[in-house]
């Protein structure tokens, strides 16, 4: 399952507007609450638990992680993508000011290790972010993420469906 399977449209939003890091952790909450992921009180939970342990979300130059621990308010697990037309700063030392929010709701500690880890391959490909990040809508960013997660050659899909009987 590639990071666009676990994003629709209605997680994504690009180019947006914050005044502040609380702006920007809520408008990825808004997208988990779009796709049923998560009800509102959990944005909430999300901005408090900056305000208690600080900016640690802030997880690479430029992109935090906002998430909350396992709540009622987490319907299932869900991820959302929100690029910010302006970085904002969260407070964070080193990887200030943030362009990427990323939000997430899990439904218990282990029940989204799949979805984890392609985010961070995607992240950590630094083409690849640039790609996702210069995405001006939804649509955009999806298909953008389908092109990086399709098999590049014949060779490659082969590969992937060798030891497979039809």
């Amino acid at each position: 399952m590639s990071l666009a399977d676990w994003l629709p449209e209605e997680a994504i939003r690009t180019q947006a507007h914050a005044a502040d890091w609380r702006e920007a952790i809520t408008l990825a909450g808004e997208c988990l609450v779009a796709t049923g992921a998560t009800i509102p009180a959990y944005t909430g939970e999300m901005i408090e638990t900056v305000e208690r342990l600080g900016p640690y979300i802030v997880i690479a130059p430029g992109i935090a992680l906002a998430h909350s621990r396992p709540s009622p308010a987490v319907q299932r697990t869900g991820i959302s993508w929100v690029t910010l037309a302006d970085p904002v700063p969260f407070g964070h030392e080193e990887n200030d000011p943030v362009r990427l929010v990323l939000g997430l709701a899990a439904t218990d500690h282990d029940g989204h290790i799949g979805m984890m880890s392609q985010l961070a391959t995607t992240i950590s490909d630094e083409a690849l972010l640039a790609d996702l990040l210069a995405a001006d809508s939804p649509a955009d960013l999806r298909q953008r993420m389908h092109a990086h997660h399709a098999p590049e050659t014949t060779t490659e899909l082969l590969n992937s469906t060798e030891g497979e009987h039809v």
